[in-house]
């Protein structure tokens, strides 16, 4: 599990940009849950300022690695920051 906390300043609508770059709905501050290939199960909720991921792998791996590209470029939109910020974050 993971937590992204999202810049300060930054209002995105997650529910919007989850719906338009995997096809799920739902409702981000109650919790949603989908799968995504190359990804797997994926859990997510927005708490205030944070984004919390919950990952569960595949049983299969994909060797398309243009959908690491698609979550990076969604989570620098649901986040406000990039690859390298988030890496920052977690290495504090």
């Amino acid at each position: 599990m993971r937590e992204y906390k999202i810049k300060r300043g930054h209002n995105p609508d997650i529910n919007a940009l989850v719906s338009r770059y995997f096809g799920a709905t739902g409702d981000i501050e109650q919790g949603m849950q989908f799968s995504i290939d190359g990804i797997g199960a994926v859990n997510m909720k927005q708490e205030k300022n944070s984004l919390i991921i919950d990952i569960v792998p595949p049983k299969t791996i994909c060797g398309d690695y243009s959908i690491i590209k698609k979550w990076n470029e969604f989570l620098f939109e649901a986040t406000g920051k990039d690859a390298k910020e988030r890496k920052k974050e977690f290495g504090r």
